[in-house]
């Protein structure tokens, strides 16, 4: 009986671990990017195949109405989806006050819980990478538009030049990408950080410029996608202590894919890209398996009390097995004693 027990649990065990897997695929299913039209779609084939064993007992009214019920339930949960959302930190390495990797991720944290989003600040521009370079060529000829006149505001100072280095040569030496977090275990990664180190080459390696990076994800070899535009900082000749880094946590509208990374370095005050690196110059940014958080559900364990029938039986059994034994020892005790006196009579 303690066998079929144990085989019992096991069982149970195996189905409950399945259930738990399907619970999971189930929430990162309802949590992911459906277009409008594939949302009408499931909708109406969900409602068809639901209401088909009822049509002939609900009127023609009641089936409308549940079908409208179902249609919108998905869209409601497939709405928030529709648009990408990122929070990303960008600090230089040579920066006296930088942060720890550690800071940097609570900090993202802290700006994911407040919703103050990449989106929100327009460092992520809804744009490809052709709109951007065009968008900033319209610039040129608008004279100063307002996105670079505040750059110009935040440009760090530089004591020892003014002149433009834009018609100098201008080269980012490396770059490359970490994988950070991945709360499933699929192997799909939704906090990630590009490095990368710009260089300044002049006659005098003490020459200073003062630069920002655009950075695009490409989906799969497809375009390229607007995800980070940097804060403006200074880099000094061939140092490499003013390498940039950037920490990203992708929230909402990121496929898990494979994504390569572009970096496209310009002079602040200046429409022409000065360097660009990519996924074609270094591998480590090239097919990053990456996903948005509303992908990336953490495994969760969900428990169920369980009662095996055989185990329950057989320790009731034994507890009643014991009880009949102890008033069985406990009578013939007794009898024993009532018949003490006597038998100390007869001897």
């Amino acid at each position: 009986m303690f066998s079929l027990s144990s085989s019992n649990l096991r069982f149970n065990g195996s189905k409950q671990r399945n259930k738990d897997l399907m619970m999971n695929n189930l929430l990162k299913q309802l949590s992911s990017r459906v277009t409008l039209n594939k949302a009408v779609k499931v909708t109406s084939h969900l409602s068809s195949k639901l209401t088909s064993p009822v049509t002939s007992r609900l009127s023609p009214i009641l089936v409308t109405s549940l079908q409208l019920s179902l249609m919108l339930t998905l869209l409601l949960m497939t709405l928030p989806s529709f648009a990408e959302q990122s929070y990303s930190i960008g600090q230089s390495a040579s920066a006296s006050n930088k942060l720890s990797a550690e800071q940097l991720r609570q900090a993202i944290k802290h700006r994911v819980i407040l919703g103050d989003s990449d989106q929100a600040q327009n460092k992520a521009l809804a744009s490809t990478r052709d709109e951007v370079i065009k968008q900033k060529n319209q610039q040129v000829h608008k004279n100063i538009s307002a996105r670079l006149f505040k750059k110009m505001a935040e440009t760090p100072k530089v004591n020892n030049t003014s002149r433009s280095f834009s018609d100098g040569t201008f080269v980012i030496y490396e770059g490359y990408a970490q994988l950070i977090a991945d709360l499933d275990l699929d192997g799909y990664y939704q906090t990630f950080s590009v490095t990368f180190d710009a260089d300044l080459i002049t006659y005098n390696p003490y020459d200073k410029a003062v630069v920002y990076a655009e950075l695009y994800l490409s989906e799969n070899g497809g375009p390229w996608q607007h995800y980070y535009t940097t804060d403006s900082f200074v880099i000094q000749g061939e140092s490499s202590e003013d390498a940039f880094e950037v920490y990203s946590t992708l929230s909402q509208g990121f496929n898990p894919n494979h994504y390569d990374v572009l970096i496209d370095l310009y002079e602040v005050g200046y429409a022409n890209i000065i360097a660009t690196y990519s996924s074609d110059d270094s591998n480590s940014l090239y097919a990053l398996p990456l996903e948005s958080s509303d992908y990336d559900i953490e495994y969760v364990e969900y428990y169920q009390e369980t009662h095996s029938h055989g185990g329950s039986v057989s320790l009731t059994g034994m507890m009643i097995l014991m009880m009949i034994l102890a008033m069985r020892q406990l009578s013939a005790q007794r009898k024993c004693c009532r018949y003490w006196p006597i038998q100390g009579l007869m001897t």
